[in-house]
Parts: C-alpha cells; structure tokens; sequence
C-alpha cells in the first residue's frame, strides 16, 4: 500500500500554527498570509487524511491526530535543515554568541551543539553560562541567542519548554530535618533563589543561607555533603541528589517556562543555531 508523500512547506505551517495556536500569529512568523497559512493546513490535512487542527472563536488546538503528525513532523523539518544545511552551507562560517543557564550548559547544551557542529563546522559557538536575567540586559551587545528561565506562562521569547522547580538534598544526610533550614543557592538575579525563599517564608519554615555560588556544580557539591539542601529544575536533577517533597517537610514550588530570546538582527550563523535549538528542544520534549 503506497501512501502520499507529506509535504515540507505543509509541515511547516501546521507546526507553526500549533506552535503559536493561531493562524494570525503562525502567518507572521512565517512571512506569509493568514489564508495562505489556512489552505496549507487544508491541503496537509487532506494528505494526511485526518483533521489535524480544531478551530473555535477563541482558540486553535490539535486534534489526537494532530498530536501524532506533530512529533514527526519536526523531525521531518529538522532531517531537511540538516540535510539542505549540509550540501548548501556545509561552508558557513562565522560565530554565534549564547547565553545559557549553568545546567542546561552543562548537561542539555552540549549534545545538542555537537550535532550542530558536525552540520556547520565552521560556525564557532561562543557560550556563557550564568544568570540568564543578567544576560537578557545584554541581548544584542554581548549576545545573539539567549535561553533563560521565566515564570510559567509569562515573560517574552519563545518558548521551548516547561521545567518543574524541585527541593533536593544529599542521598544519606538530612539537611530538610534541620532548624533553621540551612540552603544552597545561586547569587541575586536567580527565579529560583527568589522562589525558595518566598515558599519557606510563606510556610513559616525557618532558614538560613548556608552557600551562595554562581556555579551549579559547587551548589551541589555542598548539598552532597547534606550541608544544604537547594532547588533545581526536575529534567537537569543529578541522579546522586535525592528529590524532597512536602512529605519531607518541603513547600511547593511553581513550575517555570524556558524561552529562547533572540537578538533584533541576527547573523544567518545564528539563525541556523536558533532553529537548530529550537527544534531539538521541542522534539526532545515530546520524545
């Protein structure tokens, strides 16, 4: 049984439009006209043979079908960047300049621009890792691209993904039991720094700042030890750090949005680099 051949221009605007959940919206990012944007899904419904998109006055959302052709549809997109990216621009060079959180840095990053390096060896990626609300001051003069963390559901950028804050401690030690409640946390500027200590103030949970460090890894080090406990986002946890909840004695913590930030003009390097990250990302995040 032979099935039709899905096609990319389709794709693309069916991703954008379930990105943006909005056909308005989706027609801007892609520089085209809204109907434009409304026949490609059409068109790439019939194909499909299913109805992809649910539309309503105040909304539009996936349908199940449209769930499934979403994850393989990036990847679709992704498999073309690469391939067109290695015959045509195998050559690029130039740099790119981003700013990252400490974690993701150390343990999302890489991989991911490894496989971007090995499309575009030319291109030199120039990454910082720190306090991404620092960094979004400098969007433009000191950077290209920015991944920082906001609030849920509020903050500019595009989003990637959603990251639960949680509490964690040392595997054998019990730092929680202590009174006051001595925590690790990163310098001034930090989502998190700012939740840990609103959570415990509004718990009446006594505490104290045991160590304060730009780096992760020192943070965690020190909890390790069961000197501290800190907070951290869910995905990037380190596996020798054991998760705390309220049963330990620990207050909630709101979850938090990951969003790319991009500079106002931006070299093609970065460009590549942001649709290169963008699309992991969100494809990871389905996986």
């Amino acid at each position: 049984m032979s099935f039709p051949v899905l096609n990319l221009d389709l794709l693309q605007a069916f991703v954008a439009v379930a990105d943006c959940r909005s056909f308005t919206r989706a027609a801007s990012t892609l520089n085209r006209t809204q109907s434009a944007i409304s026949m490609q899904v059409k068109r790439l419904e019939r194909q499909a043979g299913a109805e992809l998109l649910f539309r309503s006055t105040a909304q539009v959302g996936l349908t199940p079908a449209g769930e499934r052709l979403l994850h393989y549809a990036r990847r679709m997109l992704v498999l073309n960047q690469e391939a067109l990216g290695s015959l045509r621009e195998h050559k690029l060079e130039g740099r790119v300049r981003l700013g990252i959180m400490d974690d993701y840095g150390m343990t999302v990053m890489p991989p991911l621009i490894a496989a971007f390096a090995k499309i575009y060896p030319n291109i030199h990626i120039e990454m910082e890792t720190g306090l991404t609300a620092h960094m979004l001051t400098r969007l433009g003069r000191s950077f290209d691209l920015v991944i920082a963390m906001h609030p849920a559901g509020k903050g500019e950028g595009e989003f990637l993904r959603r990251e639960q804050a949680i509490w964690v401690s040392g595997e054998t030690d019990r730092a929680e039991h202590m009174n006051p409640l001595p925590i690790a946390l990163s310098p001034e500027g930090c989502l998190f720094r700012k939740w840990a200590m609103d959570a415990l103030d509004a718990a009446n949970r006594p505490w104290r700042i045991a160590f304060v460090s730009h780096s992760l890894a020192a943070v965690e080090a020190i909890v390790l030890q069961g000197l501290a406990v800190t907070v951290v986002k869910s995905s990037t946890c380190p596996q020798r750090l054991r998760i705390l909840s309220e049963a330990d004695g620990m207050p909630a913590l709101p979850p938090a949005d990951v969003k790319l930030h991009r500079a106002p003009v931006l070299p093609r390097p970065a460009i590549l680099l942001a649709e290169h990250l963008t699309a992991a990302l969100k494809i990871e995040l389905m996986a």
